[in-house]
């Protein structure tokens, strides 16, 4: 009985230490579980605030691209979203601050959702990106989204060249030579097809065919970016190296107001027109009512900027001189007829005793604002730009002369040496080499990180 009675005493010992410590076994899982819970849920925040952090430095990379390509840029309509599965969502959105003309600031915000269908971020992160721009080259050829068009013999040797439409080259056209190479950029502005009110802007991928045609034994010798391009065909030294980021440049702006209104004289175009051996002075600052006719080796010296209301025409080994008092100030001859300026025949625009040259500058457009408008889009900029207005033929000339057809087409055809040529549309055919020796006054500026913070709020 007493060995009985121990052993019932020793049951009753068990159980009393059971009864005793499990709450503080049930105690120690809890412990652990819920440990193991917040230990789950800190890595899950840092999990999403990390892939928010990513999208937001995505979205830096993203809104500098898009600058690049397009400098009117404001940012992001809606969120940009970069992966999306049944658990989670990354997304992030910019919006572009302009500072000044040389200071731009992207606020970006990348997102973390969770679950993906949330309709609130999980996990935010804010940053403010400071760019400042870089200017990488000027252009000696620009064109508007008309293009460039080559054929025929036509050459470009000196003097890098800037498209903001499309390029189409035959026969035996040539950018650049084997032994001196040029930088080509092309953005393929030249979007909608057919033209509407968004007229022009930069064709989305697989849209419009590719920017660059390059047909029989024609070539470009050189460093081409091209958006939407993915043919290097034709293309050498070292040819193709970016389909994409090529920003659309605008032309020059020329403050024709100003010009208009700084009008000293005023005179005729049969006053101010000569023929055979004759010479004219054409004083700074007049107006010239009608068209001017300068042939048969008449000589007209400019003092200073001209306006014609008409058109203007030099044939026949005549001479247009920039005088020497001008020094380095480059002499503006604004053409507001819808035929603009014709040169022909060995005619010739002469720099002065500095190497300063005319700026030729037509301003016909197919819109009822003609000449006067301030700005032409949609289908007036698309029914300017094949309207010729400035044209070069049979060796007329102009070294350190930019010709300029603001919105419309410049034209050469076995022409001389020539300063710069800009317009909405460029055609060269006929020609041996064509050799630009001047700054259009178009920079190829992109713009780069300068350094962010985050934004805490």
């Amino acid at each position: 009985m007493k060995i009985f009675n121990n052993y019932n005493n020793q049951q009753g010992n068990i159980l009393i230490m059971l009864v005793a410590t499990f709450p503080f076994l049930i105690l120690m899982v809890a412990s652990y579980l819920s440990l193991s819970t917040n230990s789950l849920n800190i890595a899950r925040k840092d999990q999403f605030h990390s892939q928010a952090q990513l999208s937001a430095d995505a979205a830096i990379d993203y809104g500098v691209a898009q600058l690049n390509t397009d400098p009117s840029w404001t940012g992001t309509a809606v969120d940009v979203i970069l992966q999306n599965n049944v658990t989670s969502k990354t997304a992030f959105s910019v919006q572009v601050i302009t500072n000044s003309p040389t200071s731009k600031s992207l606020v970006v915000t990348g997102k973390t959702y969770w679950p993906s269908t949330s309709a609130t971020p999980h996990s935010t992160v804010k940053i403010s990106a400071d760019l400042r721009p870089v200017e990488s080259g000027t252009y000696s050829l620009v064109s508007g989204q008309g293009g460039l068009i080559l054929s025929n013999s036509a050459k470009i040797v000196g003097g890098d060249v800037l498209i903001n439409g499309t390029i189409t080259m035959s026969n035996t056209a040539q950018i650049g030579l084997s032994t001196n190479f040029v930088n080509v950029d092309v953005a393929h502005q030249s979007c909608p097809v057919p033209a509407d009110a968004t007229y022009p802007r930069i064709c989305n991928s697989g849209e419009n065919g590719q920017p660059i045609s390059i047909n029989n034994q024609a070539h470009i010798y050189g460093t081409v970016r091209a958006n939407n391009q993915s043919s290097g065909a034709g293309m050498t030294n070292p040819g193709l190296v970016a389909s994409s980021g090529v920003a659309s440049q605008p032309l020059p702006v020329h403050d024709r107001a100003a010009q208009q209104a700084a009008v000293a004289t005023t005179i005729t175009g049969a006053a101010a027109s000569c023929n055979g051996s004759q010479t004219r002075t054409w004083a700074a600052n007049t107006k010239i009512t009608g068209n001017v006719t300068v042939s048969n080796s008449c000589v007209v010296t400019v003092q200073g900027n001209v306006w014609i209301t008409g058109n203007f025409t030099t044939s026949n080994t005549s001479q247009v001189k920039v005088a020497d008092s001008l020094g380095a100030t480059r002499p503006v001859i604004m053409i507001d007829g819808s035929s603009g300026a014709q040169f022909s025949q060995s005619s010739k625009l002469v720099s002065n005793a500095s190497s300063t040259g005319f700026q030729i500058i037509t301003f016909w457009s197919n819109s009822g604002c003609s000449p006067d408008c301030a700005t032409v889009t949609g289908s007036d900029l698309y029914n300017s730009r094949n309207q010729q207005t400035i044209s070069l033929s049979n060796s007329a000339e102009g070294p350190q002369t930019i010709f300029y057809a603001y919105w419309s087409k410049v034209t050469v055809n076995n022409s001389g040496q020539i300063g710069a040529l800009i317009g909405q549309t460029v055609q060269m055919s006929n020609t041996g080499t064509v050799t630009f020796g001047t700054s259009s006054g178009v920079v190829s500026t992109i713009w780069v990180l300068n350094g962010y913070i985050h934004i805490f709020n």
